[in-house]
């Protein structure tokens, strides 16, 4: 499968199982996962030509690891980013002292206003390091990197998750704890 495809179809899963199960007729499980078989199923009664192999390939080859198999490789799901409903069953964790939130210019006045909050998601998605963060604000326009001192959110109370890929979940981040960094 090129490059094309791939992406192609990491976008098609990544929209049915984060947001939209239902438009391909699947149902996300206790903990957001579904049968491989039953997702495979769907996906060919929607038109898409994929195998096992395929899956596999954009599971293992996507760089932002937003998708993960269960042990016993039966089920797959979404790490995070979900829309719909879902408890991913992550456990609360103490964070790192320091996190990060990459964003644009444009949205700034308003976090620092507002806070981070998650918009249509569950949560608010931040990074382990600096480098994430440039290359999540990236994806609109020039990067705006935000210091997020998550030591001191959670001695105040704040929980935090981190998901199997990386990425650290909180319910939202108030602003007196944002600084801007870049």
């Amino acid at each position: 499968m090129d490059n094309r495809q791939m992406v192609k179809l990491s976008k098609r899963l990544a929209r049915h199982l984060r947001h939209d199960p239902a438009a391909l007729g699947i149902t996300l499980g206790p903990g957001g996962w579904v049968e491989v078989r039953s997702l495979l199923a769907a996906l060919r009664g929607d038109g898409v030509r994929i195998t096992r192999a395929d899956l596999e390939e954009v599971v293992a080859g996507n760089d932002k690891q937003r998708f993960a198999f269960d042990a016993t490789g039966e089920r797959i799901r979404a790490n995070q980013g979900h829309s719909v409903e879902i408890d991913l069953g992550l456990p609360a964790t103490t964070p790192p002292a320091v996190l990060y939130h990459g964003t644009v210019e444009r949205f700034l006045s308003a976090i620092f206003h507002e806070g981070l909050r998650p918009m249509n998601r569950h949560d608010v998605h931040l990074s382990p390091d600096r480098e994430t963060a440039v290359r999540v604000g990236s994806r609109r326009g020039k990067p705006v990197v935000l210091e997020v001192d998550a030591g001191a959110m959670s001695r105040e109370g704040h929980e935090f998750r981190v998901s199997a890929n990386g990425v650290w979940l909180t319910a939202a981040v108030p602003p007196e704890f944002l600084r801007r960094i870049g």
